[in-house]
């Protein structure tokens, strides 16, 4: 995962030095609690817990109160599996956790975000409105990493100062979706006929991000 993170801050780094030149771009620097979720399984069920989510953005206007961001959020966090079925050759009863001791985990938050402000960029105080889509990479000790699609939809408001720093205080929902087996269903004509199942996260979070403007 080391090499995303270097990829990230890289790609970061460079739109950065772009934006200085055309005045319309905003460093956001991300943090927030991240509450917990619980996904159900076909004989099991799996929690991924509460956990401080951090990142970087960086948020360009293309209208006073319209803009586009891509941004990177990383949420360190602890996933145990339960099943609830007992499985007696591991020692493991109903309900029991079957991987303790080796929950340990992370998503990676990949997202284009659309964010709709209200009331002129004159304002000192600017509520919103936004949504995202784009990508999660999964990091647990079972699998190693893997991607799959991601949403978020947010709500906030942005406090301006005098200087080039601002104030964004936000809520937002995140979630996560990926194929976790099949179900089969019988169909008369085709006979049995095997269709994807699938398992999504969501999270709720409660955030801060500091932001610079390039153009003051």
């Amino acid at each position: 995962m080391k090499k995303y993170h270097l990829l990230f801050a890289v790609f970061f780094f460079s739109l950065a030095m772009s934006a200085q030149s055309s005045g319309s771009f905003l460093l956001n620097l991300y943090g927030g609690y991240t509450f917990s979720d619980k996904v159900e399984f076909d004989s099991s069920y799996a929690k991924v817990e509460d956990g401080f989510e951090y990142g970087a953005g960086l948020e360009y206007f293309f209208i006073d109160n319209q803009s586009i961001e891509l941004k990177y959020n990383r949420l360190d966090t602890h996933m145990p599996l339960y099943t609830y079925l007992p499985i007696p050759a591991a020692g493991i009863p109903a309900n029991g956790q079957v991987n303790a001791g080796n929950d340990k985990g992370a998503i990676n938050y990949v997202l284009a975000d659309y964010t709709y402000y209200f009331g002129s960029s004159a304002s000192k105080a600017m509520p919103y409105l936004g949504a995202g889509a784009g990508i999660a990479i999964l990091e647990t000790p079972q699998s190693g990493s893997g991607t799959y699609f991601a949403w978020e939809i947010k709500a906030g408001v942005k406090v301006k100062t005098n200087s080039p720093l601002s104030l964004n205080f936000n809520a937002y929902l995140q979630s996560m979706s990926a194929a976790v087996g099949y179900d089969y269903y019988w169909d008369y004509y085709w006979g049995p006929v095997a269709v994807s199942d699938y398992a999504s996260t969501f999270q709720f979070g409660l955030g801060v991000a500091l932001s610079y403007d390039f153009s003051k």
